[in-house]
């Protein structure tokens, strides 16, 4: 390597080591507000859910309207997961079907999960009312919940999921 290569190529690994020093210099902080915005994280005791209500008659329209295209009439699947059926599949010989009603421990979690992420493609743009309902129709097609039952802040975390003992609990060292 001859003297000149030998200085470029210093010269290149001292500004490489400076540029990462300081960074990149794409993006920025994220404000209160932004980070505010996505700290919707539900407990499986339900602190954190927002007020409102639905039923499952209510959440019927929603889901035809905005949830059957990817999860098939009445949830059963295709194209996309299935989120009514499989109870008592977890156990048996065959695969097990992972639903709402056969695998979820906590109704909460439907709750958090929906209004995060869903409708795919529309995430968060379902109002609470709207995620209320849908996880009492939810719930209600799995045979958990009664077709008038009414879900809110208070009755949401009190749901028994028939799978709730099926996990072992894991306590992680800090």
């Amino acid at each position: 390597m001859s003297m000149r290569s030998a200085l470029a190529t210093a010269v290149l690994v001292l500004l490489g080591l400076t540029a990462r020093a300081e960074g990149p210099g794409l993006g920025r902080p994220a404000t209160p507000e932004e980070m505010a915005a996505w700290d919707i994280s539900i407990g499986p005791d339900g602190a954190g859910l927002p007020p409102g209500h639905g039923t499952a008659t209510e959440g019927a329209a929603v889901f035809a309207a905005k949830c059957s295209g990817c999860h098939g009439e009445k949830g059963a699947g295709k194209p996309n997961d299935a989120l009514v059926g499989g109870v008592g599949s977890l156990a048996g010989e065959q695969p097990p079907v992972k639903t709402v009603g056969s695998y979820w421990p906590y109704a909460t979690t439907l709750f958090d999960y929906m209004r995060r992420a869903m409708p795919l493609g529309a995430s968060k743009s379902l109002s609470d009312d709207e995620v209320y309902a849908l996880c009492a129709y939810i719930l209600q097609q799995n045979g958990i919940i009664a077709e008038n039952d009414v879900i809110d802040v208070k009755s949401l975390a009190k749901v028994q999921m028939p799978n709730r003992a099926g996990f072992i609990p894991f306590s992680r060292a800090k």
